[in-house]
């Protein structure tokens, strides 16, 4: 690697903090659902963080991304903000959706996160009909679908491919690998050993990286995205990396090979990218330490601000729904 492929200072480190808040978040989410403070389905991307952290540092304000029910550290790195990501996740007034999505469907048009989708696979169509306004409207946006390796044996995942690149459309697909769909091992349940080779079924470019090495997942994210923007269409990210609690928390990971998880978790990519950061002179232990403990009071007082918050009026039951001509 040479100095021209690592970005500059500012970047890492916006890069750095991206992931750190997206972790903080996830720890204080499973801590209201231990402690019995917030009741609520919830899937932890923990260990997932660095690839939307290097994605988002190389999106503008105006670009846009579909997500999926893991994707909490999507939308954080997006820009959703906290106090009306927990008002969501906690069902109340003051949340994306007035209370009426919940922790699977969280919608904030305004940083860009345009879908949360609880459906598999379902974030790369949709992806593309974003991408397509842009195109007819020449507005010069790239709109980036998330999704887990599950979703690439999906119909709308081929579909969606082919699509983009018959039209050139300014999208990015982003598979987050994290080795596991529901309870099923990656290989058992997925006949190639890359889903980023099918992207050659589609004449666009298969990219597989991994995901948990900043450096590596932003260069990749750069190329897709410049591509994209630069009219030159579609690429397929395959992004390897590890979800660290099951597929829904609470699950025990009974499926997974013995010792996989923990050797995963020594891993950890958030604090491994800290210490490089550190080792690098790129910041300093007091700079990080000082904006992780902002970043954990900020997601407190968004829970605690949520979990006081009203709760929707019953007429919201009729606002924000399509009603059939009489």
């Amino acid at each position: 690697m040479t100095s021209q492929d690592i970005p500059n200072k500012e970047i890492l480190v916006d890069m750095y903090k991206k992931s750190v808040l997206a972790k903080i978040n996830d720890e204080n989410a499973r801590r209201v659902i231990m402690n019995g403070s917030l009741p609520m389905i919830y899937y932890s991307p923990r260990g997932q963080e660095i690839i939307p952290a290097a994605v988002s540092v190389n999106l503008s304000d105006e670009d846009t991304i579909c997500t999926i029910y893991r994707g909490m550290h999507d939308m954080v790195c997006k820009g959703v903000p906290l106090s009306e990501l927990w008002g969501e996740y906690a069902g109340k007034a003051t949340g994306t959706c007035k209370g009426k999505g919940g922790p699977m469907h969280i919608t904030h048009p305004s940083s860009g996160c345009m879908l949360t989708t609880g459906i598999v696979g379902s974030s790369l169509p949709i992806a593309n009909g974003l991408a397509l306004s842009y195109q007819i409207r020449k507005e010069n946006k790239v709109c980036v679908a998330y999704f887990g390796d599950a979703a690439s044996n999906i119909g709308a995942f081929h579909e969606a491919l082919n699509m983009a690149s018959i039209w050139k459309l300014p999208v990015v697909f982003v598979c987050q690998n994290n080795r596991y769909g529901e309870h099923t091992k990656f290989e058992k349940a997925t006949a190639v050993t890359k889903i980023s080779d099918r992207a050659a079924a589609y004449d666009m470019p298969g990219i597989h990286v991994d995901g948990n090495d900043p450096v590596a997942m932003y260069q990749a994210a750069k190329t897709a995205i410049d591509r994209a923007r630069n009219g030159d269409g579609p690429t397929l990210i395959e992004a390897m990396t590890f979800r660290f609690f099951g597929h829904v928390f609470g699950d025990q990971d009974g499926y997974m090979d013995k010792g996989e998880k923990a050797q995963a978790m020594a891993e950890d990519p958030v604090p491994k990218f800290r210490a490089w950061l550190i080792e690098q002179d790129y910041s300093s232990e007091q700079e990080l330490a000082e904006y992780e403990a902002a970043v954990d009071k900020e997601v407190k007082s968004a829970i605690a601000n949520a979990l006081a918050a009203p709760w929707p009026d019953m007429d919201e039951l009729n606002i924000d729904v399509l009603a059939a001509a009489q």
